[in-house]
């Protein structure tokens, strides 16, 4: 498997997920089954059922988190400089349409957050900003039609 780009921020943040599921919730779970298997017959006990089913998630989202974890590639954003944009930038951008300002951090796909402003180097906008610099015009391809955005700003922060 190739190695995941990720900042030392969304790393942190998987690996509090994982000692979480590790350290919380597979005990829990392991309780709840011991609970209700003494409540008799397994085959009609929706409680042993729920909480089989809540194993097999946890156990499964661990199993992703600690894939994930071990072939992650932390990019430091405060060891990379330029005006050039790449992973782990910082870019403030202005729709050339309606003259609104957006500011977005290039992340790895498993830590993205549209709402917070970390978008995945996946998505379509940071496919079109990679090697763009500053005063750059980028064209994107959206489901609602072609936009427009110029380069205003690039940090490395």
């Amino acid at each position: 498997m190739d190695k995941i780009p990720m900042t030392a921020e969304g790393l942190a943040v998987l690996e509090k997920e994982r000692r979480h599921l590790k350290d919380v919730e597979r005990p829990a779970v392991s309780k709840a089954i011991g609970i209700a298997r003494e409540h008799g017959d397994l085959k009609e006990n929706a409680e042993y059922h729920a909480a089989k089913d809540k194993q097999g998630f946890i156990e499964g989202r661990l199993k992703e988190l600690e894939s994930v974890i071990s072939h992650s590639e932390v990019i430091d954003p405060k060891t990379l400089s330029g005006k050039v944009i790449m992973f782990a930038a910082t870019v403030m951008l202005v729709d050339e349409e309606t003259d609104e300002e957006v500011t977005y951090q290039i992340v790895g796909s498993h830590e993205a957050d549209i709402s917070t402003g970390k978008l995945p180097v996946t998505s379509p906008l940071a496919k079109a900003l990679i090697g763009k610099t500053l005063g750059d015009s980028v064209e994107v391809h959206t489901p609602k039609g072609v936009k427009y955005y110029e380069v205003v700003s690039v940090e490395f922060k």
